[in-house]
Order: C-alpha cells, then sequence, then structure tokens
C-alpha cells in the first residue's frame, strides 16, 4: 500500500485530494489539525505519533522530526542498502508527500503582529520534509501547491507520474522554500542593516506577457511579496497588458501619487508625463492635463487618484488611449468603454509604498536604492531672491514641484494654475530641457508669461534661465546645490524672476 505523508496549513482543497488517494488504495499519515480534518470527513488516518512512537512536544515545535519520518523521505529504493536499513529498523517509506508552511508572510503582512507571533509563525519541520521528499523526488511525490492536487490524482488514476513532472513538483518546493526563508530572512534584517551585506529577491511568475519592448523579446510579469504591489493590479476590460503597458501604468501611478488630497490626472507617454495636472473635480484634472499637450495624449495611459465615473469616460471617447487606470471605475464608466473593445481598464489602489526598494538591473547585478516617495513638506526651503513669488505663484510652484518629480531627467516642467504647460524631459543639457519645455509650451499654444518653471536638479550654469525668461517665466523652484549658485540667483534676479531653492534634488534616470 502506498503512503501519503499529508500536513497543511492552507486546507484548501486537501480533503478531496485525500479521498482521491484512498479510493487509489492509499494510506494516510498525518499531523493534528490536518489529522482532525480529514477525519471529520470521514477519512481513515494514522496520526504521526503512532508511526514515530514518540508524542508532539514543544508546543508541535517537535512533531515530524524523525528518523523514522525522514528515513522513510530520503531513502532511495533503487539503493540495497537503503532498503535494508529500512527493513532492519522496521521504517516503512512513504510515497508522497503534500505539506504547505505555517503562513509566516501573512502573519507579518499585520502591521500589529509581535515579534513572539512572527516567530512562532516560522516553520521548521514543514521545510524540512519538504526538501526531503523534493531532493528524493524519483521516489517520493512532493506536493506543495494546491492547485496541483487535481493533475496529480489524474497522474495517478493513469497509473504514473512521468519524471519531469516529479521534477516540477520538485523545483517548485525548491523555489517555495525559498520564498519562505527570503521573506524570514527580510523580516529580522535590523533597521541597522537596511542595505545588508546579502539579500535574496523572491518573485513569482503572475503573467507572461505576448513580448517585451519589442516584438523579438521575450517576457513575463514576475511580482514579489511588496504589500500593494503590481500584484493588486486588476484589469476589468481590454487586451492583454503588454511590457510597455505595465512599465507606463507604474510611471503613471506614481506621477499622481503626491496629491493625496485633491483629483488629480496624468497623461504618460513612455514612462513620462506629457500632461498632468490637479483640479476641482477628476474631469477638470483630465481636461487640464489633456492639454498640457494634446497631440503626445494620442496613445497614452491615463492615470486617476480618484473615481473614474461615466462623465470622465464620455469625455474620453475621442481620444485613442493605451491604457486607463485608477483606484476605481464605475460601473458607468465601464459601459461606455465597452464601446472599445481594445481598451484596457484598470483598478489598482493608491498606495505610498513607503518602506521599500527600488530595484534597477545591471548586467550581472542589481543596483539597490530606497523607493522614492514624493516629500510634500516644505522643510528647509528658501526664497533665494530679493522678490518673494505671489500667492498665485506659490501654489504653481507647489504644483510644479511635485509635477517635475517623475519626468526623466534632465527634467524641466513650466506650470500655470496647477497644470503643466510644457515639459522637457530627458535631455542631456538643462539648457536643452528649459529649450524643450518652452518649445512645447508655445507649441500647443500656450501663454508661457507669468506661468513658473520647476527643475528637478540645480543650474550649473546661470544660461539655463534665458529662454525661461525670455518666455516670461516669473518663477522659479530648484534644489540648489551649484557651485555657481551665486551666479544663477543673480541671473534671476536680472530677469526679475522670484526663486525658490528646496535643497533636495529629485532624479529619475
Amino acid at each position: 500500500m502506498p503512503r501519503a505523508l499529508i500536513s497543511v496549513s492552507d486546507k484548501r482543497g486537501i480533503v478531496g485530494f485525500a479521498q482521491g488517494l484512498v479510493e487509489l488504495g492509499w494510506e494516510l499519515v498525518s499531523t493534528g489539525g490536518t489529522a482532525a480534518a480529514l477525519r471529520k470527513a470521514g477519512l481513515p488516518v494514522t496520526a504521526v505519533d503512532e508511526v514515530t512512537g514518540f508524542p508532539e512536544i514543544l508546543d508541535g515545535r517537535v512533531k515530524t522530526l524523525h528518523p523514522r519520518i525522514h528515513a522513510g523521505l530520503l531513502a532511495r529504493r533503487d539503493v540495497a542498502s537503503h532498503t535494508s536499513a529500512l527493513a532492519e529498523h522496521g521504517i516503512l517509506p512513504f510515497d508522497l508527500v503534500a505539506v504547505n508552511l505555517y503562513p509566516f508572510q501573512t502573519t507579518i503582512a499585520n502591521p500589529d503582529v509581535s515579534f513572539e507571533d512572527a516567530i512562532e509563525n516560522i516553520d521548521v519541520g514543514g521545510p524540512s520534509m519538504l526538501r526531503s521528499a523534493a531532493k528524493n523526488h524519483g521516489c517520493v511525490i512532493p506536493v506543495v501547491d494546491p492547485k496541483d492536487y487535481g493533475p496529480l490524482l489524474q497522474m495517478l488514476r493513469a497509473g504514473t507520474v512521468p519524471e519531469e513532472h516529479r521534477r516540477e513538483l520538485a523545483a517548485k518546493v525548491f523555489s517555495h522554500t525559498a520564498d519562505y526563508d527570503a521573506a524570514i530572512a527580510a523580516y529580522l534584517t535590523t533597521p541597522e542593516e537596511r542595505l545588508p551585506q546579502r539579500m535574496t529577491l523572491s518573485i513569482e511568475r503572475l503573467m507572461p506577457l505576448r513580448y517585451g519592448e519589442n516584438p523579438h523579446q521575450q517576457a513575463a510579469l514576475y511580482v514579489t511579496e511588496e504589500p500593494r504591489g503590481i500584484r493588486d493590479l486588476r484589469q476589468l476590460q481590454g487586451k492583454e497588458l503588454s511590457f510597455n503597458n505595465i512599465l507606463d501604468i507604474e510611471a503613471a501611478m506614481n506621477a499622481i501619487a503626491p496629491w493625496a488630497n485633491r483629483p488629480a490626472c496624468a497623461v504618460i507617454k513612455h514612462t513620462t508625463p506629457c500632461g498632468i495636472a490637479t483640479g476641482r473635480s477628476a474631469l477638470e484634472a483630465l481636461q487640464k492635463a489633456r492639454a498640457g499637450d494634446p497631440v503626445s495624449a494620442f496613445g497614452s495611459v491615463i492615470a486617476f487618484n480618484t473615481v473614474v465615473d461615466r462623465t470622465i469616460a464620455e469625455a474620453l471617447q475621442d481620444l485613442f488611449v493605451e491604457v486607463i487606470v485608477a483606484p476605481n471605475i464605475h460601473e458607468g464608466a465601464l459601459a461606455v468603454f465597452a464601446a472599445k473593445k481594445n481598451l484596457r481598464v484598470c483598478e489598482w489602489p493608491v498606495s505610498s509604498r513607503t518602506g521599500t526598494f527600488d530595484w534597477k538591473r545591471v548586467r550581472g547585478g542589481f543596483l539597490v536604492q530606497d523607493r522614492f516617495v514624493f516629500d510634500p513638506s516644505e522643510l528647509g526651503w528658501t526664497v533665494a531672491t530679493l522678490r518673494q513669488p505671489t500667492p498665485a505663484e506659490w501654489e504653481d510652484l507647489r504644483f510644479a514641484w511635485a509635477a517635475v518629480a517623475t519626468v526623466k531627467s534632465n527634467a524641466i516642467l513650466l506650470a500655470r494654475d496647477e497644470m503643466a504647460i510644457g515639459i522637457g524631459s530627458g535631455q542631456m543639457s538643462r539648457v536643452d530641457a528649459a529649450f524643450m519645455a518652452v518649445h512645447k509650451a508655445r507649441q500647443q499654444g500656450h501663454a508661457t508669461a507669468g506661468s513658473v518653471l520647476a527643475s528637478d536638479a540645480f543650474f550649473p550654469f546661470p544660461d539655463g534661465l534665458d529662454e525661461p525668461a525670455a518666455a516670461g517665466i516669473t518663477a522659479v523652484i530648484q534644489p540648489g546645490g551649484s557651485v555657481k549658485d551665486k551666479e544663477v540667483i543673480a541671473a534671476a534676479e536680472r530677469h526679475g524672476m522670484a526663486m525658490v531653492l528646496t535643497g533636495r534634488r529629485m532624479f529619475r534616470h
């Protein structure tokens, strides 16, 4: 009679799986709660302590850590010395192990969890059984994922589990235990070791993608255990998301993140805004963001930080858009969007995602940094010029400073009435970025006179102000910190500009 060792915290599907094994003539061996669940379903179960001859002790910390368990898991049936050792000690082998682990990740996701509770949810016996079975997968079938119960039963009923499938199940076990250990290591890393000597990145494939940035590149979306991340994105309609769509969605949600208390809209092309604005309503924010650069809005990703209703959907009917993303999409909006079958419509909860890392891939390694989160405080801001910004300029400077944070460096953004009217991004020279911002504003018919300017980093030379001054920009906000700050400030004074220094750079490479 083949034997199965079953011990699961996640009991989804376990009764049906065990019932299928019993019908095929298998003996079930199980631990505490799992054994009780199987007995309640009327299935015959042998308790682990009957196999080991030793009771569970230390509040369940020790129950399966025993030679009668692990010898039965690790013995190779094709090695005579192994089979004779089992016979000598009266140990029966196991043919299948179905185990999943204490819910450590779920436990620590609770911000109020105590350290003691977290530690008690570190599984020791479960990983040991899984690793033993996976190492010996040629003889013992290791099962860690409830999704594998059904297909495995079909194979057993057909009479065999192919070697390649056993190997896949074993690989899944080692991936699972590696993820589990990575979560524990991250939890135990002290704040003083925020960037420790060794980091383990645990990622899971969420979905394959049609292709990568270009059609000849294969691609897939992998997700981490990070809370409130891309795994929370929910697609409501449209074609499948592409590699580039996902990059733009991430950029779009970052672009609207600074405005938690008022409606905001960002129009994204190639991961940088071509339009961004706030408004008294989501509709007004959309109208202003789209007006910033209506030509570039074609084929964009548009994000909102608030509800998208039917009015918003109707306002977008005349524009080709790749993706609409917001925290909530009303049914009325979906009814309108449904006319555009290919339009991707997604919901994604807004989150600041503080305390997490930003990873950037380089060949053979990663660059790791704290994730950028816009700081709305004005601590350390100073007005460097004699002329103070007017109240209206202050409002636009605050908006422009938040908006420029998501534009690729070198970045210059012109704003009026809390709306971007010209954006210069990704330029090698800050002079060129300023020229591009003014050019884009004029190209779309925006009056630049009286608008304000934000720069994501300092002006290295005074000439960066020449183009904006000629365009009538009246106030500038920038980090400061150049060795030529005095000359830059003096240039602002000559042009009659107010200049605010924030003391913080906001590069986005």
